[in-house]
């Protein structure tokens, strides 16, 4: 679907082929304090530590974190990379179903310029 097809049928009901709303999952997928922020963070540097991320997105928490990054990972938005080394190193990058998400990111750029001082 265009946008202008979009634009044309906001306003009736626009339905999946199983006839689900299609913003729905997309917003249950990205809701959330932080993932947005980890997502962007991605979107900026690739790939990132554990410890990198932590370092941008004060004040969060270990386990805010850790549990962020398990949910985008199970929605394949980003990928985790574990070398087997010592001391033990991870890593974290978007897959290409998030990298999907740039021009989304370019979007609410757009519209945070415009709206927001």
């Amino acid at each position: 679907m265009t946008y202008e097809e979009f634009k044309e049928k906001v306003g009736s009901v626009i339905l999946t082929d199983d006839g689900n709303c299609p913003v729905t999952p997309v917003v249950q997928m990205l809701q959330g304090k932080w993932k947005l922020q980890i997502l962007y963070e991605l979107c900026i540097k690739c790939p990132m530590r554990f410890g990198e991320l932590k370092k941008m997105l004060k004040p969060i928490t270990n386990t805010a974190l850790t549990n962020a990054l398990k949910e985008l990972e199970a929605d394949d938005l980003i990928q985790r990379i574990q070398y087997n080394e010592m001391p033990l190193r991870v890593e974290y990058s978007l897959t290409l179903k998030g990298q999907d998400l740039l021009p989304v990111f370019y979007a609410i750029m757009q519209w945070g310029i415009k709206y927001i001082p």
